[in-house]
């Protein structure tokens, strides 16, 4: 089975208590690994869509990520916002633990399904957007997305793609370039988090919109709880039994 939950927020090395964020983050480090052992099994795959740690640099990051190792389960993660530990991913890759795959603009194989994605950034309708500054980075981004969507479609062979994004895919209802992209690429499946505020998650857009089924997953939205990924239907399983 597949499951999904983002912006885990851990700070073990250096702690972070997240409850100045208010009281629904009290000891959130627990109540997900609580939920996480109930829920998934050594079998299972969970995606990650970013800000996993708030460490600075790879070896506190690594107290973080052998955490998240310990639990059930293979992650695939992609970067956030607030990852500025992931920095070059080659050397990264050499020393995290092996249950969990770091994704940056490719695709891996999972079996009934295709994963691939990119952190994404604030997009030109995002209050705040600053051209001199954001508009070169969200390019980047875009091209990052691309070149992830052209490895998920050379392997996937009509089975579902399923793209992680950081960033909220959608502004305010209005598509950013990056959900183009995945109506034009046949996206199944988009999971993304970042927002972490009610009226955020009231005005995000969720379910299918072009044929791609959208995700928020933020841990605080969940409440803290890992979910099924919806919006895909794996070899093994009959519609019946997918979430939609």
């Amino acid at each position: 089975m597949i499951w999904t939950i983002s912006d885990l927020h851990l700070s073990f090395a250096n702690p972070k208590p997240m409850d100045i964020f208010g009281n629904r983050w009290r000891n959130h480090p627990e109540r997900i690994a609580t939920a996480w052992k109930n829920l998934i099994a050594p079998d299972d795959i969970i995606l990650i869509a970013g800000d996993i740690s708030w460490a600075m640099q790879i070896k506190e990051a690594l107290v973080d990520l052998h955490w998240i190792d310990q639990l059930p389960g293979r992650k695939y993660c992609i970067k956030g916002n607030h990852d500025y530990w992931w920095d070059r991913v080659s050397p990264i890759r050499a020393v995290i633990p092996p249950s969990i795959t770091l994704i940056e603009s490719n695709a891996f194989d999972l079996g009934d399904v295709v994963v691939c994605g990119t952190r994404g950034w604030s997009a030109p309708d995002t209050p705040g957007f600053d051209v001199a500054v954001d508009q070169r980075i969200y390019d980047r981004e875009q091209l990052r997305m691309q070149r992830a969507l052209s490895d998920a479609r050379k392997i996937a062979n009509q089975r579902p793609i399923i793209a992680m994004i950081h960033y909220p895919p959608f502004i305010d209802r209005r598509p950013t370039g990056f959900a183009t992209q995945f109506a034009a690429s046949g996206v199944s499946a988009c999971l993304y988090g970042h927002l972490h505020r009610p009226d955020d998650w009231g005005n995000a857009t969720q379910g299918l919109v072009n044929g791609t089924h959208y995700q928020l997953t933020a841990c605080d939205y969940l409440d803290f709880v890992p979910v099924a990924v919806r919006g895909i239907v794996p070899a093994n399983q009959s519609p019946a039994h997918v979430t939609e």
